[in-house]
């Protein structure tokens, strides 16, 4: 019996993909957590290869496997909880999708990755792709209060729980956040909630890099929060300059309160967008960054922005960059080669700053890894946990790469 009949005798037919050309992989989506157990327990016993996919927007779906694991038909809402500002939502639902029923309940999920627009929750959870809402509300860990994934070897585990109180047990949550699917597939996630705001404002101003950076310290020395501060280059932006945005949101009391605090800390030097050009400006600026072929991030001190933005502009470009200095982080997206992204990642190891690939085909990111092993011991212990949640070596993850 084939793979694809053993699938289909498994799940039934209208669980199975078969597409054509002679690189195609059959696309298997179970339509319930206890089917993606029965799935990967008998890729256990078989011996399948097994690549994770969620809607396929995100990461090239060119992995080799046997089998490509989708989400797509765990797409429920199964609670939304206003009153505790929390809400239960299977993997595969998409992040539009989601956005739109939490909104019709007064609630928001208050992440905006690149590429949110086609994505799932899970591949955002997966890959933990924060974007510049990350200053105000911040890493996409700290939206999860929960998961349910299964092990590469058909157990179905849950880690957290589905209100912020509930911390008993030991935690896994953290690992599954960002852990790009090599130490099981997610397929439920406990969210954490904020109330939509109010009023959502966004600011702008143009200039040069070194000018727009001290500005943003200033922005910081005068204790202002807002939700978003970020620093784009020209191309992002889609300026002559380099952009700093200022993204406020919340009560309409709140918003007048930092957006005096911003006139007053800035002289009044930026400029106010009309609601439907700061929504605009955003989705162009994720989408641009969803549209380059690699893309990583890397997070040091906030007050190092300026340095590894020089660092980058040396080795790699700075074309397509998007930092968050209130927070260190900083993302890079275009076209670069293997070795460049070696030699970046061992420079930033040398300054103790992780470099994670968020995205590339699967010749650059099987060799260079998502995430390396920047720091002493960090490679042994990534291997034990694959060892312990992926016994069989089902999954198909360059988490570490061939370096």
């Amino acid at each position: 019996m084939s793979v694809v009949d053993r699938v289909r005798a498994l799940l039934g037919s209208d669980a199975v993909e078969v597409s054509s050309g002679p690189d195609a992989v059959p696309r298997v989506a179970p339509a319930s957590p206890d089917a993606v157990a029965l799935l990967l327990g008998t890729a256990r016993e078989e011996g399948w290869r097994i690549r994770i996919e969620g809607a396929g927007t995100w990461m090239p779906t060119d992995a080799p496997a046997a089998l490509a694991l989708t989400t797509r038909r765990l797409d429920r809402i199964p609670a939304v909880e206003p009153q505790d500002l929390s809400a239960t939502a299977e993997a595969g639902i998409g992040c539009d999708l989601l956005r739109q029923q939490l909104a019709d309940r007064g609630t928001w999920l208050s992440l905006d990755p690149p590429g949110l627009a086609g994505r799932t929750l899970g591949s955002v959870v997966a890959t933990a792709t924060a974007g510049p809402l990350r200053q105000g509300f911040g890493a996409v860990r700290d939206h999860v209060l929960g998961v349910t994934f299964v092990t590469g070897d058909g157990r179905i585990v849950q880690s957290g729980g589905r209100v912020m109180k509930n911390v008993a047990g030991y935690d896994l949550t953290k690992l599954e956040a960002g852990g790009f699917g090599a130490f099981g597939v997610i397929v439920l996630v406990h969210l954490r909630l904020h109330a939509l705001p109010r009023v959502d404002q966004t600011s702008l101003l143009e200039g040069s890099r070194e000018d727009l950076t001290q500005v943003a310290e200033d922005i910081a020395a005068a204790g202002l929060q807002p939700a978003a501060l970020e620093l784009m280059s020209p191309a992002l932006a889609r300026r002559e300059g380099w952009v700093l945005a200022v993204r406020v949101a919340g009560s309409a009391a709140l918003v007048a309160a930092e957006e005096a605090g911003l006139r007053a800390a800035t002289g009044g030097r930026f400029t106010t967008l009309r609601a439907d050009e700061a929504h605009g400006f955003w989705m162009r600026a994720a989408e641009s960054l969803a549209a380059r072929p690699v893309t990583f991030r890397t997070g040091g001190l906030p007050d190092s922005s300026d340095e590894l933005l020089d660092l980058l502009q040396h080795q790699v470009g700075d074309e397509w960059v998007s930092a968050s200095p209130g927070v260190g982080a900083i993302r890079w997206a275009g076209e670069t080669t293997v070795d460049r992204l070696r030699r970046l990642r061992r420079t930033l190891a040398g300054l103790e700053v992780p470099l994670t690939l968020e995205r590339a085909p699967w010749p650059v990111r099987s060799t260079v890894g998502h995430f390396g092993a920047y720091r002493e011991g960090v490679g042994p212990l990534v291997t034990g946990l694959r060892r312990t949640f992926d016994p069989g070596e089902a999954f198909v993850v360059a988490v570490e790469g061939s370096e």
